[in-house]
């Protein structure tokens, strides 16, 4: 299977398809249950991936995180303005993942990007490396902020304007935030990618003259 290829299934498997799901079972059936249903989805991949791996995939049981917390603040219901604020406090908690990573040996962007590396183990090995290191800990920090701010700013909204106002410019401000932060990522890897090189190129070769 292609990289690309396995990018687009792990993103249809622990994304998509849940949601799709979901959509479409809850015209059906409660949201709840509609909702416990489709997060078997990403649930089942990662008993898979810890099955076949012996480790769990950090991309994976991010999604499951997000699914599972979805599932708590449906239960706990609440008032109108508490159920249009649950959502920010979805990504909000997922920002808070992001940051909280930073305290551990390697931050969770490590993990996500190894997912989706076509070498995983090439990949680790730079992590010798303390430029890589830095560009892996700056991104996740990056997304973490972003995903914060992108919370505190829907959850301001939320008691600013009218419920139909709020539903009209809400994803508008989601997929604003989300598009930043990979328009950063992008660009940034481009760069550090390069820099990456001339890193490893220049250890490689300090190496040899030593020896």
């Amino acid at each position: 299977m292609s990289k690309r290829m396995y990018v687009v299934l792990t993103l249809l498997i622990n994304g998509i398809v849940p949601w799709a799901l979901y959509v479409w079972l809850s015209g059906h059936m409660p949201s709840f249950t509609a909702l416990c249903i489709a997060t078997l989805v990403p649930l089942a991949d990662n008993v898979v991936h810890l099955l076949k791996h012996r480790k769990l995939d950090a991309f994976g049981s991010l999604m499951l995180f997000t699914f599972v917390l979805t599932l708590v603040l449906v239960a706990l219901g609440g008032s109108e303005k508490m159920l249009l604020v649950r959502e920010s406090m979805i990504t909000g908690a997922v920002g808070v993942v992001f940051l909280g990573s930073l305290l551990f040996h390697r931050p969770l962007m490590f993990y996500m990007a190894a997912r989706f590396n076509g070498n995983p183990e090439k990949f680790a090995a730079n992590w010798q490396y303390a430029y890589f290191r830095y560009v892996l800990r700056l991104m996740t920090f990056v997304w973490g902020i972003l995903l914060l701010l992108e919370a505190v700013v829907r959850t301001m909204l939320v008691y600013q304007l009218t419920t139909a106002q709020f539903l009209a410019i809400s994803n508008v401000v989601l997929y604003g935030f989300v598009g930043i932060a990979i328009a950063w990522t992008v660009l940034y890897r481009k760069h550090s990618a390069k820099r990456l090189k001339e890193v490893i190129w220049s250890a490689e070769h300090r190496g040899a003259a030593a020896k």
